[in-house]
């Protein structure tokens, strides 16, 4: 008896999450602009697909292309920041959310590559969807902050001669505004910049489609360069804008493997290296937003605006 009540209260906590878990999905897409665009392909794998909301006017409007987070094991194009997306849309400011390949579809440097493809992509289809050309930028949160990153960072990867006319197109961003992100992935730097046993978080071996026995030759060091951001940075790259949220300072002692992959440490071990370069780089903490009264993504899109050039607008009153 005394089992069979613990079933029956094991499936009614189970039926009350599931409709709870239902519940919070509908307030968020009830909250989210439907995209004017769903699914567009923009490359040959099942994964390449995007979202596009137009901001609605006809004449060439600047885009900002967001990457999803998921340690590059999983994640969703649906998972965009709702507050991001209104606040870019009422900007005049369209946007686009894109999937990738995850590890388990292909290592690195799969996820890089398919978002400078959907950048290539997006820029193919300017004069279609009004989008200026000249003024696309990026942003993610964590392996989708890294890959914008890494795609900002990287030289122009268009190959005119290709014959794909998808490549044709350039890969180079305007700027990048990302919250969490990994601006390196070597795990050697990583132990260095944040110490305790971040470098071995449980995703990093899968990106790198590594075995234990792989990890420590030059052939795998040089794969942690290419694939880190950092590595590419050069003095013609596009300002940055970082958030984080992790604590500052060392980690604790007992700190598990993984702790501290988005440690601010990070940030300011990039904005060094683009001080060399002269480039802006603006590294912020949510509790110093949240004591402004602010929040990161409304920061974000207001970066957004001063590197697209576009005026600042006037707070929604109370009555709308």
């Amino acid at each position: 008896m005394r089992r069979r009540k613990i079933l029956v209260w094991g499936l009614l906590a189970l039926v009350s999450l599931s409709v709870s878990l239902a519940a919070a999905q509908q307030r968020f897409l009830q909250d989210r602009p439907l995209p004017d665009r769903v699914n567009v392909r923009y490359g040959p794998h099942h994964r390449h697909r995007l979202d596009f909301w137009s901001s609605g006017t006809d004449q060439p409007s600047p885009l900002v292309v967001y990457i999803h987070g998921g340690g590059f094991q999983g994640g969703d194009k649906r998972g965009i920041p709702v507050d991001l997306l209104q606040e870019c849309l009422r900007s005049g400011i369209s946007v686009a959310s894109i999937n990738y390949r995850l590890s388990h579809h292909a290592p690195y440097p799969a996820p890089m590559l398919d978002g400078a493809r959907a950048i290539q992509f997006l820029r193919s289809r300017a004069d279609e969807w009004h989008i200026d050309p000249e003024r696309i930028a990026a942003s993610g949160g964590s392996a989708g902050a890294g890959i914008a990153l890494w795609v900002g960072f990287q030289d122009d990867l268009k190959q005119p001669e290709s014959d794909d006319p998808i490549e044709h197109f350039s890969s180079r961003l305007r700027c990048m505004a990302v919250f969490g992100a990994q601006t390196t992935y070597d795990p050697r730097v990583i132990a260095t910049i944040v110490g305790g046993r971040a470098h071995e978080h449980p995703a990093l071996t899968p990106f790198f489609g590594l075995s234990g026995e792989q990890l420590d030759t030059q052939e795998v060091h040089r794969r942690y360069q290419e694939a880190s951001p950092d590595t590419h940075v050069s003095a013609d790259d596009p300002p940055v804008y970082l958030v984080y949220n992790e604590p500052r300072g060392p980690l604790p002692p007992d700190a598990p493997p993984g702790k501290g992959i988005h440690h601010p440490n990070f940030g300011a071990y990039l904005a060094s290296k683009l001080d060399a370069f002269g480039i802006a780089c603006d590294t912020e903490h949510v509790e110093d937003l949240a004591d402004r009264g602010t929040s990161p993504h409304l920061q974000m899109v207001e970066f957004f605006r001063r590197q697209f050039g576009i005026a600042e607008i006037e707070a929604p009153s109370e009555s709308e």
